[in-house]
């Protein structure tokens, strides 16, 4: 019999750490049009990671799903304005369907601040085409609005504009040190690269406020081509920076949340990547399946769950 391989299903949710998770709930409400979710049937934070209780509010933005938690004992505030090619790094990325309206709703609320120098970017055919605009919310987290051209707007995404302004979360993106090895460790989970490009110039300085950079973004998908995926931004000729050293519990600490096709492929996957374990392995759970929490090679977050 061969051996069981890691085979990812889709990427079911966000986790961001929160000091005052209904109070930020607030803000993604009002200036983001996110909604209320269910609770998730899956285990909380505290039962993978060891806190003494984990809190969260769960929200919804079209079919995708983003969790505020608060942890005991909290951790760290977000530290500063981290810049984009720091290990650190990690935003989420929303599709508007109306650039100009998604971002003067977003102006009309207080408390985030602005990554772009000025205002939404429309960048180069050679970077995509697409218009974007990256900000902070109240807490730090990095954010990324994102309309396509009207000629190529993703299937995923197509006859969505008929509700808000903000249809769903795309992607999340994250920064790191080499692509290689960090495409090489997502393929081994059971995703896929579906692209590439070489993001350079003065629309991609505008938009994530670092001069002169040359960025490799690299696409991860899914076996169901279904948003959201993930990014890798490799910014060339950054200057070095130290690796990352998030605590779990962390603001800083988003989570990427990856459904497994079931537990075999889930314990392939920690026995895989035993050294990145942030969990005491698999952590079963009372009514079956199980649940993982693991540390890419630049230390972003990745909890797998199956069952």
């Amino acid at each position: 019999m061969s051996a069981a391989r890691p085979r990812a299903r889709r990427l079911v949710r966000f986790g961001l750490n929160s000091a005052d998770p209904e109070r930020l709930a607030g803000f993604y409400r009002t200036a983001l049009g996110f909604v209320d979710a269910e609770a998730s049937a899956e285990p909380d934070l505290a039962a993978i990671a060891g806190f003494t209780a984990a809190r969260a509010v769960p929200l919804r933005l079209g079919d995708q799903r983003l969790d505020l938690t608060a942890v005991t004992p909290a951790g760290r505030p977000y530290p500063g304005d981290v810049p984009g090619f720091s290990p650190l790094f990690q935003h989420c990325a929303i599709i508007v369907a109306d650039m100009a309206a998604a971002h003067a709703r977003l102006s009309a609320h207080p408390g985030w601040r602005p990554i772009s120098t000025d205002g939404p970017v429309r960048l180069p055919a050679s970077s995509g085409g697409v218009t974007a605009f990256k900000f902070r919310d109240p807490e730090g987290h990095p954010l990324e609005l994102l309309s396509f051209p009207a000629d190529a707007v993703p299937e995923a995404w197509r006859g969505r504009g008929a509700g808000d302004v903000c249809l769903g979360l795309d992607h999340s993106a994250i920064s790191v040190a080499d692509t290689a090895r960090s495409a090489a460790f997502y393929e081994s989970l059971g995703l896929a690269v579906t692209s590439r490009s070489l993001n350079t110039g003065p629309e991609q300085a505008r938009l994530d406020a670092v001069p002169e950079p040359t960025v490799e973004v690299t696409g991860l998908g899914f076996p169901d081509g279904r948003p959201p995926h993930v990014e890798l931004l490799c910014y060339r000729d950054a200057p070095p920076q130290p690796a990352s050293n998030l605590a779990v519990g962390d603001v800083a600490a988003t989570r990427l949340v990856i459904a497994m096709m079931d537990e075999e492929a889930l314990r392939a996957a920690c026995a895989a990547h035993a050294e990145r374990l942030v969990s005491p392995g698999p952590v079963p759970r009372t009514r079956g399946g199980a649940d993982a929490l693991l540390r890419d090679p630049d230390g972003h977050l990745v909890w797998l769950t199956a069952g």
